[in-house]
């Protein structure tokens, strides 16, 4: 999501990103981890100056997370170079999966042959 946030973000755009952030800390559906998430937002706020430095800041926040859980650190200076948002829009792009907000998208049909898909039962 950061790396798809603009680079010269208008007011309304910094005040939506920040609003965003704090609403997930709050909806966050464990209660610990929303705690948690909570404590790391006092400390480290939301960056909405621009694209890199929203970036460099939800990696950062990230990176304290798995430092907490013992888990590896990702490389917050290449973000950009090793993430693919999967967005699909530069030039000449695919998505590896169908989008389910691609309203020509149709998920009860195999997407390389078309034919419907069978539903589970209850």
């Amino acid at each position: 999501m950061t790396l798809r946030y603009p680079e010269k973000p208008t007011q309304d755009e910094k005040e939506a990103f920040a609003s965003y952030i704090y609403l997930t800390s709050r909806l966050y559906p464990c209660g610990d981890c929303a705690t948690e998430f909570q404590a790391l937002l006092q400390t480290f706020p939301p960056q909405t100056s621009g694209r890199r430095a929203a970036s460099q800041w939800l990696c950062s926040v990230h990176n304290e997370v798995n430092i907490r859980l013992g888990k590896e650190v990702f490389d917050c200076a290449h973000l950009d170079e090793n993430y693919d948002c999967g967005c699909g829009d530069e030039p000449g792009s695919t998505t590896a999966t169908a989008d389910p907000m691609d309203l020509e998208w149709d998920p009860s049909k195999d997407e390389k042959t078309g034919v419907e898909l069978i539903k589970g039962g209850r």
